[in-house]
């Protein structure tokens, strides 16, 4: 009895590993290629579920069935206008023929590899075809927000103008798209859609582009800069004008007002002094007496006329001295030093 479930139990650990290599499954996201001693045979199986194949001798090669990436490395060409570039492009691309794709490929770091290649000389012919501004713009016939403050001068040199072209961002991008697709399909691969993700300029002609923007930028600011101090000026110089206007007109006034007042107090002094002939004696002795104030101080020497006015009251002042020197001898003194310490 022994010997007879010894034996069972080999046979059905025999018939347990030829059915699991015998079946397998394929699932939602992949394809197989059965193949027999590396060479495949039949169809590819594209639908999923449990499946059958020879043990031992049949493999199953599993094949991705959904769309896939490829990204590749930003790599620098030139243009038609004779500017070096760096382009950044990506794909998407799908498996349509796993047969075809696995006896060319065989896997998925081949098919990378030759996307490289295929991609990377179809987007250099394209761009050595095209200008610069043709590879960057998308749409023809755009009409650029312009600066309502450039001059005559200004929009005369097409400064923030946009150059006219003739393709566009989007055809380039076609371009590459069907000569690849038409290189890869060979393949078994389906090529679905190319996009530019990066373009800038190389490193080397970078800082003159920045250079050449910023000279354009500075030429216009400069010119903001002359009109805004043309125009400072403008101001200062009617700042200092209307200044001068309102001084002048208010120094008039103030000699209009002046000379009112003076003939004013002109007009009150001659009808206070011509009231009688001794008030006008008074007036004319106290205007005397200002005048000698204002003309003598300490040091000072007049010379006048016997017949002047100034000397008459200067004579009448010297007698009337004379008159109390001998009156008190003790208090006479010098009549010019007397005015002195009067006007002192």
């Amino acid at each position: 009895m022994k010997i007879i479930w010894g034996l069972l139990a080999g046979i059905a650990a025999i018939a347990l590993v030829t059915t699991s290599t015998a079946v397998y499954t394929v699932g939602e996201i992949e394809q197989a290629i059965i193949t027999q001693f590396g060479k495949p045979v039949g169809e590819p199986i594209t639908t999923a579920g449990l499946k059958l194949k020879l043990p031992f001798v049949q493999e199953v090669n599993r094949i991705d069935s959904r769309v896939l990436e490829w990204d590749g490395n930003p790599s620098d060409m030139p243009t038609k206008d004779k500017l070096y570039i760096s382009v950044d492009l990506f794909a998407r691309w799908k498996i349509t023929d796993p047969l075809q794709y696995f006896l060319r490929l065989r896997d998925e770091r081949s098919a990378q590899s030759r996307l490289d290649d295929i991609l990377g000389s179809e987007t250099r012919n394209a761009v050595a075809k095209h200008e610069l501004i043709e590879i960057i713009r998308t749409t023809k016939g755009r009409t650029p927000l312009r600066d309502t403050l450039l001059t005559d001068e200004e929009l005369a040199q097409d400064i923030g103008s946009l150059v006219p072209i003739q393709k566009g961002r989007a055809l380039v991008e076609r371009e590459i798209f069907e000569a690849a697709a038409e290189k890869v399909r060979v393949f078994g691969i389906a090529l679905l859609d190319i996009r530019f993700k990066r373009i800038n300029y190389n490193e080397s002609v970078r800082p003159k582009i920045y250079d050449r923007m910023v000279s354009e930028r500075r030429q216009i600011a400069e010119r903001f800069l002359s009109e805004g101090n043309g125009e400072a000026a403008r101001i200062r110089g009617n700042r200092v004008r209307d200044l001068n206007k309102i001084q002048s007109e208010a120094y008039r006034a103030v000699e209009e007002i002046r000379g009112v007042a003076d003939a004013s107090a002109a007009e009150i002094y001659a009808q206070a002094y011509n009231t009688t002939p001794r008030a006008a004696e008074f007036y004319e002795f106290t205007r005397t007496m200002q005048a000698y104030k204002d003309m003598i101080s300490t040091g000072t020497t007049l010379v006048l006329s016997t017949d002047s006015d100034l000397f008459k009251f200067l004579k009448g002042m010297q007698a009337q001295v004379g008159k109390q020197d001998r009156r008190q001898p003790d208090s006479g003194g010098d009549l010019v030093s007397d005015l002195t310490k009067s006007k002192q």
